[in-house]
């Protein structure tokens, strides 16, 4: 009897799948993702802070672009000098378009500088707190779309 029920799960479960996926619920991120990606090409190297956007509110003089958006993961431009913080629902990879200087990783610090790439795990404190050669300019992925609310300040 037990083999008949085990048996019988499967196809149920895979029927509940198939039924739960076309349901059209919206997805469970912050963000609104797009379905479709327009096809563009950014120089992120000529970008100004300007370009970029105003200092966002509590975090230290970061500003932020986001540039794609889809329901797998964001892509963006960042500049400015981070607080340390960390996230919990997405995983952040960084890569140093511009600036010098030192980066919380974990709990150590790390020379950085234009062409390193930062691999921040969820859930590991990370910030660009130190800059010896002005601000720190990165592009950011975030997979998946970051929450609204992931921002987890440390001290």
């Amino acid at each position: 009897m037990h083999r008949f029920v085990v048996l019988a799960a499967v196809p149920i479960a895979f029927a509940c799948g198939y039924l739960a996926a076309r349901t059209g619920l919206p997805p469970a991120h912050a963000q609104t993702p797009r379905t479709t990606l327009a096809p563009q090409i950014i120089n992120l190297v000529a970008m100004r802070n300007e370009d970029i956007g105003p200092q966002v509110p509590n975090m230290g003089t970061l500003r932020t672009k986001g540039l794609v958006a889809t329901p797998q993961g964001t892509i963006g431009v960042q500049s400015g000098n981070v607080p340390k913080h960390y996230h919990t629902s997405a995983d952040e990879i960084q890569y140093v378009i511009s600036g010098k200087g030192t980066f919380w990783l974990g709990s150590e610090q790390r020379e950085v500088g234009p062409g390193d790439l930062i691999v921040i795990p969820k859930g590991v404190a990370h910030a660009g707190s130190i800059a010896t050669s002005g601000d720190f300019k990165s592009l950011v992925v975030k997979l998946p779309p970051q929450a609204a609310g992931d921002t987890h300040m440390l001290p």
